[in-house]
């Protein structure tokens, strides 16, 4: 029965102070000086070595030279000569490692520490605001090339005044005489 005035409990009551959780493993729980004085070693298991997955590439090149062309003989050929590819202890890289300079290191470079000094003294508003007229100056002379007008025979003429007309002496023969 619930007790008067409480609500039910939903949840099972827990062992006493003396109870020990979890499993007891003999072999492993001697503590620190089981701990020192047997060393439990792992022995290497020679009869599980993994095999290598096959070469298909190098298999094949060879069914290609030996004028196979079928998938069922591809297949024939692979049966015949299983070739593995070579552990990687065995790889061009690891027998004959590139010569790197002893101080170099791989990856991305860290970034220069941000000197305070231009902080203080607002070096990179300057440098902004200098950018900002350089920048306004160029668009200003490009500007001023776009409103430069191009000249036509018209206004060419309107600068340039035509020469003046010379008076010609000549006149009607019937009245040279007079």
């Amino acid at each position: 029965q619930a007790e008067l005035g409480k609500p039910q409990r939903n949840c099972y009551p827990l062992p006493g102070f003396d109870f020990a959780y979890g499993l007891c493993i003999p072999r492993t729980d001697g503590g620190v000086p089981e701990a020192i004085c047997h060393w439990e070693t792992v022995k290497p298991r020679t009869g599980l070595v993994q095999k290598m997955p096959r070469d298909f590439i190098t298999m094949n090149r060879g069914a290609l030279k030996a004028g196979y062309t079928t998938a069922r003989e591809f297949n024939l050929y692979y049966k015949a000569k299983d070739i593995r590819r070579k552990d990687d202890d065995y790889s061009h890289f690891k027998r004959s490692p590139p010569s790197v300079p002893a101080d170099m290191t791989y990856g991305i470079s860290t970034r220069p520490c941000t000197p305070f000094f231009d902080l203080l003294q607002h070096r990179y508003k300057e440098l902004w605001m200098e950018q900002q007229r350089a920048l306004t100056a160029a668009l200003r002379a490009e500007k001023k090339k776009k409103d430069k007008v191009h000249e036509t025979h018209t206004t060419l003429l309107r600068k340039v005044p035509l020469p003046a007309k010379e008076e010609s002496f000549w006149h009607l023969p019937r009245l040279e005489k007079v």
